[in-house]
């Protein structure tokens, strides 16, 4: 374990037993100030995600985040091309791509529900893990619910496009061969995936700069807080 983790796991000892922080030897931080300025990071790195992949390309137009054609269909583009398909595919992309946008840009209730369901240990972990643990705090706390809510988003536009009935077809079949991972071998659960994987790539980004550079976040709270660390 780094130097850096001990010596914050120890000033957390502390913190639970005085109601103050020390991080890194420097000035004491209070538990409302830690449970504030987490809460906030948080909220910063959820409305960034929301906010900029919820909304027209926010997939399609990022390759970060862009959803490829599933598995085998994805080496076998060209040839679906040769045979005419090109369009078929180009239209599967896009609209995948845009069902992942839409569900996206309904999980900021979710993630909020999730902020406010934090306990101070989770406040601990966070503050005390690594460059991602605001990341994997959404991912522990929330996935389930944002399954469940992506899904019915993910259906309701695939199911537009004859393509995607092919795929399940042929992807169900391929999966019993062990020839496709059963989790991609359902288009819709395949989207709804990369839509949470998405999510969750454009919160850490937002975490790492935070992290890099609080005075940046333009906070007073989160300055003190993760600049402490």
């Amino acid at each position: 374990m780094p130097a850096i983790v001990r010596r914050l796991a120890f000033a957390f000892g502390f913190f639970l037993s005085t109601g103050l922080v020390h991080a890194a030897g420097l000035d004491g931080i209070s538990n409302a100030d830690a449970g504030a300025g987490v809460r906030q990071a948080l909220a910063k790195g959820a409305e960034y995600a929301v906010g900029s992949l919820g909304q027209k390309n926010g997939f399609l137009g990022n390759s970060k985040v862009k959803i490829p054609l599933p598995g085998y269909l994805e080496k076998a583009e060209s040839g679906l091309r040769m045979f005419g398909m090109g369009k078929q595919a180009d239209q599967l992309v896009e609209t995948m791509n845009h069902a992942a946008e839409n569900a996206v840009a309904q999980a900021l209730p979710i993630l909020s529900d999730s902020i406010k369901r934090m306990t101070l240990q989770d406040a601990k972990v966070i503050l005390t893990g690594g460059d991602d643990s605001v990341t994997e705090y959404f991912r522990r706390s929330s996935s389930e619910q944002l399954a469940v809510k992506f899904l019915p988003i993910v259906k309701s536009a695939t199911s537009k496009l004859q393509l995607a009935d092919q795929y399940n077809k042929f992807a169900g079949k391929a999966a019993s061969f062990g020839l496709v991972d059963k989790k991609d071998a359902d288009i819709d659960n395949y989207v709804t995936q990369k839509a949470m994987d998405g999510l969750f790539l454009m919160i850490a980004e937002e975490e790492r700069k935070l992290r890099a550079n609080p005075v940046a976040a333009g906070s007073a709270i989160l300055k003190k807080v993760f600049g402490a660390l």
